[in-house]
C-alpha cells in the first residue's frame, strides 16, 4: 500500500512538473504570436523582411492584393467602367492597405502561407503530398459513394488551395465568415464615392456566399463522416499537413490558425499540447514530432500529463492570445 500511494505521489509530482515546463514554453510561444501579427503588419507596410522570409511576405501581400482585384471587379462590373483596369490600378493598393490594417486578415493570411510553406517542405523533406494524401486515396476509393465523394472534394480544394498559393491568390469564397463581412466592409470604407453600388456589390457576394463550401469546411465534413477511423488523420505522414492541423484543430477545440502556426517553428511546446489534447500517447507524438522537429526531444515524464490538462493550458494560452 505504501509503495503504491509513493507511485501515485510520484506520478503526481511528474504531472505537475512536465506541466509547468509545458506552461513556461507556451508563454514564450505565446509571446511570439501576439508579436508575430504586429510586427507583420510594420514590416509589409515598411518593406523590412529582417524577421520573416520574403515568402511569407510576399504571399501576404499577394493575397491582399488579390482580395482587392475580386471586390474592385465586382464594383467595376456594377459601375459598368469601360476601363476595368484603369479603375482597378487606381484603388486596389488603397483597398488592400485597408485590409493589410486588419490584424484578423494578417492573421489568417500568415497561417494559409505558413501552412503551404510546411507542407511543400514536408513534400520535399519526406514525401508527404500536400494533396493526395494516403489517407485521400484511401477514401476516394471507398465503396461508401458518400465518402468516396467528400475525399474527391477535399483532393480538389487542397490542389486548388496549392495553386493559389503559388499564384499568392486567396478567393473571397475561402474567407472565414467574418472576415468576409470585413472585406466587403472595407470595400464600402474606401469606396466611399459609391455607397449606392458598393451596397450592391456587397449584399450580391454575402449571396453567394456558403462558408460551409469552404475547404476547411470540406475536410471538417470528412473527417466527421470517418467517425472513429478519423484518429488515422491524427498521423501527418498518412492524412498530409492540412488534414493533419483540420484533425488536431478539431480534437483539441482550438483554432485551426493557431493548430497551423503551432507546426512551425519556435512552438514546439504548442504543438505537443495539441498532439496530447488529441489523445496522442507520447511516443505517438514523438513520432509526429521526427517528421516536424526532428532535432526537438520531448521533456521527460511527458505522458503524465494528461489530455484534459493539455487542453485547459491550450485553452488559457488562447485567452491570452485574445487578449
Amino acid at each position: 500500500m505504501a509503495s503504491r500511494m509513493s507511485d501515485e505521489s510520484d506520478t503526481l509530482a511528474g504531472a505537475q512538473s512536465i506541466e509547468d515546463t509545458l506552461r513556461g514554453e507556451l508563454a514564450q510561444g505565446d509571446v511570439i504570436l501576439s508579436t508575430a501579427w504586429p510586427i507583420l503588419r510594420h514590416l509589409l507596410a515598411n518593406d523590412d523582411h529582417a524577421l520573416f522570409s520574403d515568402e511569407v511576405i510576399a504571399r501576404i501581400r499577394g493575397m491582399m492584393s488579390h482580395l482587392s482585384r475580386q471586390l474592385l471587379s465586382e464594383l467595376a462590373a456594377e459601375l459598368g467602367k469601360d476601363d476595368r483596369e484603369g479603375f482597378l490600378g487606381k484603388h486596389q493598393d488603397t483597398l488592400a492597405a485597408e485590409l493589410l490594417n486588419g490584424i484578423a486578415f494578417l492573421g489568417h493570411a500568415h497561417a494559409l502561407s505558413i501552412e503551404a510553406q510546411l507542407a511543400e517542405r514536408l513534400s520535399l523533406r519526406s514525401g508527404i503530398d500536400p494533396v493526395l494524401t494516403p489517407l485521400l486515396q484511401e477514401q476516394a476509393a471507398s465503396g461508401d459513394d458518400a465518402l468516396a465523394g467528400a475525399a474527391m472534394r477535399v483532393i480538389a480544394a487542397q490542389a486548388r488551395f496549392m495553386q493559389h498559393q503559388r499564384r499568392m491568390e486567396l478567393p473571397l469564397n475561402e474567407l472565414p465568415a467574418e472576415l468576409f463581412n470585413a472585406a466587403t466592409s472595407a470595400l464600402k470604407a474606401v469606396l466611399v464615392d459609391y455607397p449606392r453600388e458598393t451596397a450592391i456589390v456587397a449584399k450580391r457576394l454575402h449571396e453567394g456566399f456558403d462558408e460551409k463550401e469552404r475547404r476547411v469546411g470540406q475536410m471538417t465534413r470528412l473527417l466527421i463522416a470517418l467517425g472513429g477511423s478519423a484518429k488515422r488523420a491524427l498521423a501527418i505522414d498518412h492524412a498530409g499537413l492540412s488534414i493533419f492541423a483540420t484533425a488536431i484543430s478539431m480534437a483539441s477545440s482550438q483554432s485551426r490558425e493557431i493548430a497551423v502556426l503551432s507546426l512551425g517553428d519556435n512552438q514546439s511546446a504548442r504543438l505537443a499540447l495539441f498532439l496530447r489534447a488529441a489523445g496522442l500517447s507520447q511516443s505517438a507524438v514523438e513520432e509526429q514530432f521526427l517528421y516536424l522537429h526532428p532535432e526537438v526531444s520531448l521533456p521527460d515524464a511527458f505522458d503524465a500529463l494528461s489530455s484534459d490538462r493539455a487542453t485547459a493550458l491550450l485553452a488559457d494560452a488562447s485567452q491570452g492570445l485574445a487578449n
